[in-house]
Order: C-alpha cells, then structure tokens, then sequence
C-alpha cells in the first residue's frame, strides 16, 4: 500500500529534501517578486472594472469620478507600502501583522488580525482563480461553462505546485507575472502614444453602448455613499500587500532589506499599472454594468443574457493593440495565468501564518510541520479545501467573491498600524541615541497615518459593503477566532495536567506489584510468543485469560492447554451475551480494584499482515479492547506482533527506499540475517 501511495507522491512533488537544505529554498528578490506579489500586481486586472461597475449605477456619468477613486486608492497604498516597510525591520521574524498585534496589544488582537488574514487568504485563492477563469472563458467557452469544475481544478494544479516547494513554484510563476506587467506597461505605454503622439481616437467594443443606470442623477449623501463603495471596491488593489512582512524568512540575507525593496517596487509596479488601466478606459470610453444583460444597451435595446462582458483590461487591450492581434492575445493569456497563480500569494502567506499559529498552540500542531519539499503542506491543504469549498458555493463568480473581500486585509492593516505605533511608543521611552530617536519618530508618524487612514477605510468598507456580503467574512473572521481559542485552551488544559511535577507524584511511584494478564483466543503461534515474551517480564502474578464465547471451542482450549502443559493459569470469563470487550474490561477493572496501588499489564498478540485489506480481516477485537483500556487507569497495554507471510511483501517494499524492519520480533522467531556482500569476481 505505501508503494501505491509513495511513486505517484514522488511523481507529483518530488523527492523528499532533508532538513539541512532549508536554505537552499530561500528566495532572490527576483523570485520573492512574483511570489509574494502576485495578488496585488495582478488585482490590476479586476480592480478598474470592480470601480466602474460600482459607479455604473448612477450611469456613465459617473465615469468621470473614477480618476479621482483611482488617486484616493494611489494614496491609500503608498502609505500601507511605507507602513509595512517599517514592519519588515522591526519584525523579521515573519509573524507579520500577527505578531505584531499580539506583541504590542495583546493576545485577543492579534487572534483578531490572525483570524481575519486566514479569512483573506482563503478569498485571495478563491475571488484570483474565480477572475482568471472568467478571463479565460472569453476565448474558450468549456472553461466558462464549468466554471466551478475548471476552478477547482486550477486550485488542485496550484495546491501540486506548491506541494513542490515554495522555490520551485516560484520560478514556474516568476515568468507569466513579468510577462504579464511588460505586457500591461506595454499597453499603456502604446496607448498613451496613439492618444497623445499621434493623436488617433482608440474605442473599446463596448464604446457604443449606453448604460441604463438604477439611479440616474443622484446627488449628495448618496451621490458621497456610491464613490466611497467605488473607492472601497478598488481597494481590492491592495490585498496581498501584508503577505510579504509575514514571508520575511523565505527571502535570502539581508532578508529585512529585501523584503522592504520588494515592498517597495511592488507598489511602485501595482500603483502605475492601476492607474494607467483606469486612464485607458476612460479615453477608450469602456462601459461596464453590473447586470450587462438589462442594463448595457445597444441602439437602445438591452444587449441580452446572450452577452458575455469582458474585463476592463480585455475591452482596453482590444483597443489598444487591436481584437484578435498578437499582443492582444499574448496580455490576455498572460492576464488569465497571473490570476490564476495570483491565488500563490495566499499558498505561502496561509501555511506560513498557520506553522506561527500551530507554534502558539492556536491552530493543530500539524500545521507547524514541514512536509517532503520543505514546505508547510498540511496548511498547503487545508487552504485548497477551504478555498475550493466556497468556490463550489459561490459557483466561481468573482463579481459575488469580490464582495466579501478586502475586509479581513484592513482589519489586519488597522489593527498591525496601531500596533507598530506603541511598539515605536515603547522604544522611545527607552532610547537616548538622537539620532535613533529622530528615525523611531518618523516612523512612527508613518504607522500612525497609515492606522487613521486604514481604519477609516475599514469603516467605509463595513459600512458600503456589508449588507453586500461583507458580514459573511466577518462570520468566518469570528468562526476562526472561536475555534482557535477553544484549540488554545486545550492545548493549554492538556499542558497542565500532564506537567511533571516538582516533588513526587503517583506517575512516579513505582507500583507495589505488577499483574501481567495474556488475552487468549486459542493456542496457536502468535498465542505463544506472547507467552514466552509475559514471562520474561518477571511479573508478580501472571495468568492467561479467555472468554468463553462458544463452549465447544472453550473446551478444546482447556483440554489442548493441560494436554501442552503450559505453566500459566487458565482462567475463563463467562460471557453470556458472546461480548468480548466488556467481561475483560469488567475482569482488569476488579484487578485494580483489590489492589489500588498495583499495576495490570495486559499483553495482546496481534498479527502484522502486509496488505491493506487484510487489516479489516484480523485485530478487530485486539483495536477494540486497546481502545477501551487506555481509558483504563492503572492497566497498560502492551502488544506482541506476530508476522504472517504477507508482511514479508510489505517488508520487501519498504526496502527498495530505506532500510526497513516490521514492527516487533521477526516472523516464526528467526532473526534476519544481514545480507553477505559479494565476494568480487575474478574479472574485478
């Protein structure tokens, strides 16, 4: 069975890398790029179309707004850029905003910003590969009519890669992702050109449309609601932007200046690309609607449920470089790939974050393990199954996904911002160096703009869009916070009940006398070597015990028993009901009942079978009674393996990877012997 499992295991991650080349998976700048800056880079791709649908609902009038959202969302990310810079060098470590909320304002905050960074990246994965299917769909129409089944198998493909190893994935990324940004910078590079060099008029496929707007003319305090909903739809720009202070170990040394130049050149890339996509669709007049089927009108006539509406970065990329050209297809390939590996952001910030997590007991401890390639895979996992799991309920429609994003990123960005605000606090009360001091300020102003601005964006996506689904990742943000509180106060409730004490205890009292008891079905091998192994235990009392479940076969036992002359007590338990499991547990319990301070070890024989069916064929009253007697105080359980011929066949498995031996004493008591080298030949 561990063959079957193993060569397909080999085949799809690799082979297994030893502790000591940890190092040799740490990422350049170049790779840490692409791999942690995916999400924000390739958010470009959906966040100017998330900003003109929202402010469609007024009617293209509304348009002329999006420049000014767009300036709004620049602002917005160079101060989290500058904020997060400040992170990397104060908190290498990679806990992130995590640790840095649970270190400076306490344990419930940073449970707080743990919870509500597992809630994003599980969106991250789900609203990246929903975007690239719909991106994909537009020129290959299976990919749009199995939505849900082509996302699903793009999140198994990346859960493979990832299973790699975070280097590995992150060359297999690197090149769509700069592909994807030379192609975007190309476009607006050469849109700007026509525009403003050549003077040529450029027009999306949507020019000609009118939008029918559910609120024409509005103005005021709804006018004011409408662009901070479009300014809060766009600031899905900035989600992933945390990931990178939270991976500051993955990067080679100096690893905080690394992490910060990538922080920063991310920005700088992200920042340009928004704001050149925004300015292409509104000279090149795109139009876009939340319900394109009614509300998109063409001479006046609604264009129908028959109209597929292509993302804002496909309708400029038509008009720029022309429908159907070379560039044209090579961004959209480009655009569709990098949304789909944009979902790697969340595959390394979630396991890293879950390993931090399992090491302060708040998550199982599983997750802090690395698997064969050296990356956190039990979290790798458990993200595609969650991430999976909604894009099945939502059926991989980002437009629905969309809404339930970015929340959990400003409660972490809030909440970390305000934390590096009294972690300067505290410093400063202790540093005299002017010169330290003079840089901890301006530090500290930066975290403290970056927490006033982040919470009021906080507020304006709580309050714009909650009642859109925004409360169902509150939900989830709240579900997480429960269980991994109620998994810390059992990890907590186990560590104090199973600490060794200072003085002596009962567990380390040595008992008065040890009664040893062999579970005995009838008499065969495996019945004997358990024999043979009871008496060199030198116990106090030792008896064989039976159950006498069918008189015939109770006989014959007792007859063969006396006519062997076996020197170990016999005793039979009567069962009337034919159990097993209860006279026993019934008969130990009594043992200990005399004898308080005594000890009973109950030795079962137990075959080693080779295949796994044959487990659901042998052991089943042996797992049965084991289970019951280790809730049994004062009993311990011993088993004595006995190997049947198959176990030979599992033996010889194991033995083409590693050296291997089945548990317990070899088949029919034969002790292997180590082969014998070859003597060399003459011809050697």
């Amino acid at each position: 069975m561990s063959k079957l499992t193993d060569v397909p295991k080999r085949i799809l991650i690799g082979r297994a890398l030893r502790s000591d080349r940890l190092g040799e998976t740490l990422l350049p700048k170049r790779i840490a790029l692409p791999v942690f800056a995916s999400d924000p880079l390739s958010s470009v791709a959906y966040a100017p179309g998330e900003v003109l649908l929202v402010l469609s609902i007024a009617g293209v009038s509304a348009y002329h707004f999006s420049p000014w959202i767009a300036a709004a969302v620049v602002v917005l990310m160079f101060t989290v850029v500058a904020s997060y810079r400040q992170n990397v060098h104060a908190y290498p470590s990679g806990g992130g905003d995590y640790e840095v909320a649970n270190t400076n304002l306490g344990p419930k905050a940073g449970l707080t910003v743990a919870s509500a960074l597992l809630v994003d990246y599980v969106l991250t994965v789900a609203v990246s590969i929903s975007s690239g299917v719909e991106n994909l769909g537009s020129a290959i129409p299976f990919v749009v009519e199995h939505k849900v089944l082509s996302a699903v198998g793009i999140i198994v493909l990346l859960t493979l890669m990832n299973l790699r190893g975070v280097k590995e994935s992150g060359k297999l990324f690197a090149i769509p992702t700069y592909v994807f940004v030379a192609g975007v910078f190309l476009m607006i590079g050469w849109g700007a050109f026509r525009a403003l060099v050549l003077g040529e008029t450029m027009e999306a496929p949507t020019a000609g449309f009118e939008i029918k707007a559910e609120h024409q003319g509005l103005a005021g305090f709804a006018l004011v609601f409408l662009l901070l909903r479009a300014f809060s739809s766009g600031c899905a720009a900035l989600t992933g932007v945390e990931a990178i202070s939270n991976g500051v170990p993955a990067f080679r040394k100096p690893k905080s200046k690394n992490a910060a130049t990538t922080l920063a050149m991310m920005g700088l890339l992200a920042v340009t690309m928004f704001c050149g996509i925004i300015g292409l669709a509104m000279a090149t007049n795109v139009r876009m609607a939340e319900n394109p089927a009614h509300d998109l009108l063409e001479n006046g006539v609604p264009v129908g449920d028959g109209y597929v509406q292509n993302p804002v970065i496909s309708q400029v990329a038509a008009a720029v470089f022309g429908d159907g050209t070379f560039f044209f297809v090579l961004l959209a390939a480009a655009t569709a790939l990098v949304l789909f590996l944009a979902a790697n952001t969340a595959y390394n910030g979630f396991p890293l974050l879950g390993s931090i997590l399992a090491q302060d007991r708040y998550l199982p401890r599983q997750l802090h393990t690395r698997g064969d390639r050296l990356a956190f895979s039990n979290g790798i996992v458990l993200l595609a199954g969650a991430a999976g799991l909604l894009v099945w309920i939502y059926g991989a429609d980002s437009t629905r996904l969309i809404q339930l994003y970015i929340v959990g990123v400003f409660v972490s960005f809030t909440l970390s911002q305000t934390g590096m605000v009294r972690h300067w606090n505290r410093h400063l009360r202790t540093e005299r160096d002017p010169a330290r001091r003079r840089h901890m300020i301006r530090s500290r102003a930066i975290n403290t703009f970056g927490a006033f601005f982040t919470g009021l964006v906080l507020v304006v996506v709580l309050v714009t869009k909650f009642t859109h689904g925004a409360w169902v990742a509150l939900v989830g943000m709240v579900i997480f916070y429960a269980t991994m509180t109620a998994i810390r106060k059992h990890y907590d409730r186990v560590a104090d009940e199973i600490a060794a004490p200072e003085g002596p205890s009962d567990d380390a009292v040595r008992p008065s006398r040890v009664h040893s008891v062999v579970l005995i079905s009838k008499i065969h091998r495996p019945t004997l070597r358990a024999l043979a192994y009871a008496k060199l235990l030198r116990s106090h009392t030792l008896e064989a015990l039976s159950v006498n479940v069918d008189a015939a076969e109770t006989k014959a036992l007792q007859e063969e028993w006396h006519r062997r002359g076996i020197d170990v007590p016999l005793k039979i338990l009567d069962s009337p009901y034919r159990e097993i499991t209860r006279p026993v547990i019934e008969y130990v319990k009594g043992l200990r009942k005399e004898s308080p301070r005594d000890v009973v070890s109950v030795i079962i024989p137990e075959y080693v079978v080779g295949h796994w069916y044959e487990h659901l064929l042998h052991n089943q009253s042996a797992l049965r009674l084991k289970g019951r007697l280790l809730f049994t105080p004062g009993v311990m359980v011993t088993s004595v393996p006995y190997q049947l011929e198959s176990s030979e066949a599992a033996r010889k498995r194991a033995r083409k990877r590693q050296e291997w031996h089945a548990p317990g004493a070899v088949r029919r008591g034969v002790a292997e012997r180590p082969r014998e080298p070859k003597a060399p030949s003459a011809k050697s």
